[in-house]
């Protein structure tokens, strides 16, 4: 049987995360014995203390044992925590020492969502790959510089941890530790009774690029005001460096350390931003969307579409594209 220590932190934790991650791994018990096979879970709710609740305002949750009470755990899963992430960090400590203990006996850990601070405060993703909500990234690095974050990444798994994406990411990451743990045929099932795409592996699609600008480096800010309000032109490294008066060396090492991009991609995602805005606004002509945001080479436009996508230009507008409501005659028809 399988220990499963789904963690009941301080503060407000994402009741979602807790209850579909219980449900799915209890969910996969009952499969297994309707196929004529042995429970493979036990699933328990483990807090630092007997007073270790979570609430978001609607629910309240109790742990069923504390971390004093559970010995050894074969997987650690560590839901998602709202609110200011070094706050986060500092209430939910006396895990720390617990979840690096279980590690060492063997224990596999994995995080859902931004409970990938919790987990990088170990210290036990230093070194490794790991992705959490894009949304959070930008301070994740900040305070993690150590991990090599995968931005786009759904799913990462290093040496027996596991990280997921943005919000209900978390779903596949559970599908995927149901299918290393309990086999591909319960996986597929899990994916259809829950509608989970088991083959989705990257949020690239759902990112939103609004430029890293929390740093203090006002020349590097001028020159991303500069690509942002002028994204339709061919903008050279060294018309920026002139307009700065920058060497390009200088300019170019500055500009990756504030933004963590190449003069280069940093542009192509403003270019791709854009274009992405434009197609869920429900323009259809590729062309004319590649035109307005300055490409001529409609192989390169694709190419650099999907690189920061994560599909193609046609794939993404039929996707996400504004339905609109048309009348011909007596009825309206959705297209």
């Amino acid at each position: 049987m399988i220990h499963v220590s789904l963690l009941l932190p301080k503060g407000d934790t994402s009741i979602s995360n807790l209850e579909a991650t219980h449900k799915m791994f209890t969910m996969a018990n009952s499969f297994l014995m309707e196929q004529g096979e042995e429970a493979r879970f036990r699933v328990e709710l483990v807090a630092a203390s007997n007073e270790g609740r979570t609430s978001n305002g609607i629910f309240t949750v109790s742990p069923d044992r504390t971390i004093v009470e559970v010995e050894r755990t074969d997987l650690i899963i560590i839901p998602a925590i709202h609110g200011d992430y070094e706050q986060v960090v500092k209430d939910n400590r006396a895990f720390i020492p617990w979840i690096k203990e279980q590690y060492e006996k063997g224990a596999e850990i994995a995080s859902l969502c931004i409970g990938a601070f919790l987990l990088a405060s170990t210290g036990l993703l230093n070194g490794k790959h790991c992705t959490t909500h894009w949304m959070a990234s930008e301070e994740f690095k900040a305070m993690f510089p150590k991990v090599e974050l995968l931005n786009e990444k759904i799913i990462t798994d290093e040496k027996g941890i596991y990280t997921s994406g943005g919000a209900y990411s978390s779903l596949n990451l559970n599908l995927y530790l149901i299918e290393k743990l309990a086999g591909r045929k319960i996986a597929i099932l899990q994916s259809k009774v829950f509608e989970i795409d088991i083959d989705r592996n990257s949020q690239s699609p759902f990112i939103i690029f609004s430029g890293q600008k929390g740093h203090n480096d006002q020349g590097i800010l001028q020159a991303q005001e500069y690509i942002e309000g002028n994204y339709q032109d061919k903008i050279t490294i060294e018309m920026l460096c002139n307009r700065l008066a920058i060497g390009r060396r200088t300019f170019e090492r500055r500009f990756k350390k504030a933004t963590g991009n190449t003069v280069v991609e940093y542009a192509q995602r403003v270019k791709m931003e854009v274009a992405k805005k434009q197609f869920e606004a429900g323009m259809p002509n590729v062309n004319e969307v590649m035109f307005h945001v300055g490409y001529s080479d409609s192989k390169a436009f694709r190419e650099v579409f999907k690189k920061f996508a994560g599909m193609s230009p046609v794939d993404y507008r039929n996707k996400y594209r504004e339905l609109k409501w048309v009348s011909p005659s007596n009825h309206a028809t959705l297209r």
